[in-house]
């Protein structure tokens, strides 16, 4: 049990640091960090904009991080905030056309890493390698939730 324990961990920790690695270095291009390449591939998804709770939910990110985020990424020039009503609390956040740009490109190199990552699988190992993934979090997220049993 311990061995599947250890190698379950050292696998997602190793699958972690080469991914945030790989992100780092694609989103250097842009001066931002590699975790701004789940927004913008995210926002990319939703042209009429996304509002910051729905960011935070489909990034699985707090709102404090969206909005140190979004703020970095409008000072790039990447994203706006535009008004809904007269308020800009609850507004849609979009990327603008530079935004969109790079969004692209990282989506690009997002398919191209996970393709070479996932080289030598079948399409069947595949779908059984995310299905069991799913399973994995799915009774984590319960064990957190409900804590361990006695």
């Amino acid at each position: 049990m311990i061995e599947r324990f250890e190698k379950f961990s050292f696998a997602i920790f190793e699958i972690t640091r080469y991914w945030h690695k790989l992100a780092s270095e694609e989103m250097a291009k842009y001066g931002l960090k590699g975790p701004h390449a789940t927004y913008l591939t995210t926002m990319y998804r939703f042209e009429e904009g996304i509002t910051a709770p729905q960011l935070s939910e489909l990034c699985g990110k707090d709102k404090a991080d969206v909005s140190r985020m979004m703020s970095i990424m409008e000072k790039k020039g990447l994203v706006v905030k535009e008004s809904v009503g007269k308020n800009l609390y609850r507004g849609l956040l979009k990327l603008t056309d530079e935004g969109k740009k790079a969004a692209l490109h990282v989506r690009e190199r997002v398919a191209l890493a996970v393709d070479l990552a996932g080289k030598g699988l079948s399409n069947e190992d595949r779908e059984t390698f995310y299905s069991a993934l799913s399973l994995i979090s799915d009774n984590l997220r319960t064990l957190c939730e409900n804590g361990l049993p006695v």
